[in-house]
């Protein structure tokens, strides 16, 4: 401990010292709008985006005779002057080390504004950029009284398994991070934890397939990042949420900010309460020399509760350099679960020999808090800034249920009951300092350091006759896992013309142990890790079309669930655990993107290749009475490539339409009880969204996605798709607005997988959660719709969370 703890104060003594003294301001940018007959338009919008990535640089509105100062450092850029009913206006600016001066732009009146009498400046549902795809979730109708397990599965290159586990372009070794770091929100189970973060409590989707050594090197394929809500509007803005639904489903949520001067308060709350009922069905074959037998497995659940979920914070602006943010969160969990499985045993004639019924009833109760402190610091120059950040955060999770097993064959009741407690707490310091140099060049460095424990102790328990309870000997450990990473990088990178680069190298020590206190069995990992990145840029004409090839070496360490070595117990004779064993997966991720921004919307080619060692695939044996046990092991070396297109276009000013279409290629090869396993899958997935809006005042929308199959090293997973509609209507001068929106209406979001060895065969087929349609009811306080969407455009949505 005292080891730890030195090296936590060298890391804050470290980012400390890191800044240097200060350049000069930036120079300044100034001009005068006025209309077409020469008059100053006050208040008009004036922002400054890259011109390389479109990202919003500074913004400001125009003073009463129309002129507006901006400050940026030197650089090409890209100008939009917008105002009420008159068109909007774009130019290209070449900024340089001294003042710049664009003189009077006119403003022309838009025809169409004028009959309308109003303009809705709509930020686009997707950006697209080379480094990074953002996903605004308010403008997808879908997204709506949802939870962010349903948000991320209808992000393009994000797919959802009926079980809430995420992947990234095939692979499910993907970071999830909350405001950009790790969150005991998703930290115990992604899955059940982006359940219970509800949508109306996000602000967007960042997901950046080849990150640089900026960010933590974990996740193979990339990392996504779930931006939470904060605004920083001058004065009191909000919003309330009512929603209700089929099957059950009913939900409040609130966010407010209040802002005053050099002090911003914000809050959210979201209350949740559902039902989520959902089936399973299942055929397995077992052959050997001497029988062969068969059953069917069938599976009806319900799972739901009630969920609270508050966070809270303050930004204290010192002057205009110093920013301090606090922020707090507190999230209660209920839930009440129910299972019904059913077994059919079928003897080598097909004819029934027994029926076998095993009912489970669950009652979960999950508790996590946060607290966090940031700390920035502006320089003169843009782009100039140090930021330190401290976090703490502690998670409980409990859950205790009681089976009961039934044979039509038997008279009595087997008794069966479990119980899982587990707690996590987690400490992390990060420091940031970037100091621009030259005309584009940008220098960074940052150190972080993460410390984790979770305790597990699960236990399974039987009644004998006498009326005792005895544990069952496999199914009564204690677990402990502890986990502290330290890293460092270091970024540099410039650009001249039409051609920039960035090249980085991360470091980072890991410290693993796990613990089996009943077995008396330790495991310590120690390793030590070099992760370059490199990244190069080319504008092949102008600001419409760029190139961007990247490269970054990525690892994924075993996940705390894929460690234990037991799971759950609800079906008897299939049996899911993980592995202490299990080493940390290395990948190599090239990838070369071609972004075409035009004037009504923008596409994004890539290709990718990922060459990836020690991959963690699930192995499935059967015993002699043809029971399952699943468990994930370091099995293959894998070769990954695809082709992958996004792309978003305005049709018309009332219809817009977005897709992604994807294409992967996956060849594994391993070894497991002296049988190689190889498989080689093609497969791919595509969505297409499509939007109208209707008389201004209302809006549709329709999305259609698609999975194609899969190989396994043994078995295949089959496609599935899925159909979404939604529908909305402002009311109350804009102030208010209905929506109605249905998910998987054609029922057949299924996984349905077909596993194959050498004596067994499995045919299955489960389904999550059934069809649902929701009512929602969204109220804005002191922001119209309009409002509110012009005000993302100039704050651009948020900090990045970095």
């Amino acid at each position: 401990m005292k080891r730890k703890l030195k090296l936590l104060i060298s890391l804050l003594f470290a980012g400390f010292f890191v800044s240097a003294s200060a350049p000069e301001k930036g120079p300044k940018i100034t001009g005068i709008i006025n209309g077409a007959g020469g008059e100053p338009l006050p208040f008009a919008s004036v922002a400054l985006y890259e011109l390389a990535d479109t990202s919003l640089v500074a913004g400001t509105a125009a003073r009463e005779n129309g002129g507006f100062t901006l400050e940026a450092a030197p650089g090409d850029y890209l100008l939009q002057v917008s105002f009420l009913s008159f068109r909007d206006h774009w130019m290209r600016v070449s900024h340089g080390e001294r003042h710049t001066d664009l003189g009077i732009i006119t403003l022309r009146q838009d025809a169409r504004a004028l009959q309308e009498v109003e303009i809705v400046s709509e930020r686009s549902r997707m950006e697209l950029k080379l480094d990074k795809r953002v996903f605004h979730v308010g403008k997808d109708l879908s997204f709506r009284a949802t939870n962010a397990a349903d948000v991320l599965d209808n992000v393009p290159s994000v797919n959802v398994d009926v079980e809430g586990n995420v992947s990234l372009r095939g692979s499910g070794n993907v970071r999830i991070l909350i405001d950009g770091r790790q969150s005991g929100l998703v930290g115990l189970s992604d899955a059940e934890g982006l359940r219970q973060l509800q949508s109306n409590m996000i602000e967007r989707i960042e997901v950046i397939t080849n990150p640089s050594a900026r960010y933590d090197a974990e996740g193979e394929v990339g990392i996504i990042n779930i931006i939470l809500k904060k605004n920083r509007n001058e004065g009191l803005h909000g919003a309330v949420e009512v929603n209700g639904g089929i099957p059950e489903k009913y939900g409040l949520a609130l966010n407010a900010n209040l802002r005053k001067d050099w002090i911003n308060f914000f809050t959210s709350y979201a209350i949740n309460n559902e039902r989520r009922p959902g089936s399973g069905y299942s055929f397995q074959t077992y052959r050997d020399a001497d029988t062969t037998y068969s059953y069917e497995r069938l599976r009806d659940h319900e799972r739901g509760g009630i969920s609270n979920h508050v966070r809270f914070g303050t930004d204290f602006f010192i002057g205009e350099k110093q920013t301090i943010t606090t922020a707090g969160s507190f999230r209660h969990a209920d839930g009440d679960n129910e299972a019904l499985i059913t077994y059919r045993d079928f003897d080598e004639g097909g004819l029934l020999t027994q029926t076998v019924t095993r009912d489970e009833e669950e009652v979960e109760v999950k508790e996590n808090i946060e607290a966090d402190i940031n700390y920035q610091y502006r320089f003169g120059r843009k782009g100039h800034e140090w930021n330190t950040r401290a976090s703490w955060e502690q998670s409980d999770d409990t859950e205790t249920a009681s089976l009961v097993e039934q044979n039509d064959q038997e008279s009595g009741s087997l008794l069966q009951r479990t119980s899982n407690e587990e707690d996590e707490q987690e400490f992390l310091f990060q420091s940031d300092y970037i100091h621009p140099f030259g005309r584009n060049g940008k220098a960074e460095a940052g150190v972080k350091a993460s410390l984790r424990t979770i305790n597990n102790d699960y236990l399974v328990e039987q009644q004998e006759t006498s009326g005792a309870w005895v544990p069952l000997d496999d199914f009564d450990n204690h677990f402990i896992f502890e986990e502290d990473i330290y890293a460092a990088y270091a970024i540099v990178g410039n650009q001249y013309d039409r051609f920039s680069w960035q090249a980085g190298l991360r470091a980072e020590y890991s410290d693993v142990t796990t613990e089996l206190t009943a077995a008396d069995s330790v495991n310590q990992r120690n390793y030590l890790d070099f992760f370059p990145s490199a990244h190069f840029s080319y504008k092949l004409d102008s600001a419409v079309h760029s190139l961007q090839v990247s490269y970054s070496r990525r690892l994924s360490r075993p996940r705390f669930w894929h460690l234990l070595p037991f799971y759950g117990y609800s079906d008897s004779r299939n049996f899911f655990s993980g592995n202490p064993d299990l080493e940390p997966e290395y990948s190599h991720l090239f990838e070369v993107g071609h972004l075409w921004q035009f004037e009504k919307g923008s596409v994004l080619s890539s290709v990718y290749y990922r060459h990836s060692i020690g991959v963690v695939e699930r192995i499935v044996i059967a015993d002699a009475n043809g029971f399952t046990r699943t468990f994930p092991i370091n099995l293959s070396t894998r070769d990954a490539f695809g082709v992958e297109f996004n792309f978003n276009y305005e049709i018309a000013r009332w219809w817009n339409f977005n897709g992604n279409f994807d294409f992967y290629n996956a060849t594994s090869e391993g070894v497991y009880s002296d049988e190689i396993l190889r498989s080689e899958s093609n497969s791919w997935s595509a969505r297409a969204t499509t939007k109208f809006s209707i008389r201004r005042k209302t809006d549709f929308q329709l999305s259609l996605r698609y999975n194609g199959p899969s190989k396994t090293t043994q078995g295949e997973s089959l496609s599935r798709y899925e159909l979404r509609a939604g529908i909305s209507h402002d009311v109350l001068k804009g102030n208010g607005t209905f929506t109605l929106t249905g998910r998987d209406l054609l029922n057949t979001r299924k996984r349905r997988t077909i596993t194959e060895t050498e004596t067994l065969v499995s045919e299955s087929e489960f389904q999550w959660r059934s069809r649902q349609v929701v009512l929602s009811f969204t109220y804005r306080l002191k922001q119209s719709k309009r409002q509110q969407r012009r005000m993302m455009q100039q704050d651009g949505g948020g900090d990045d969370g970095f």
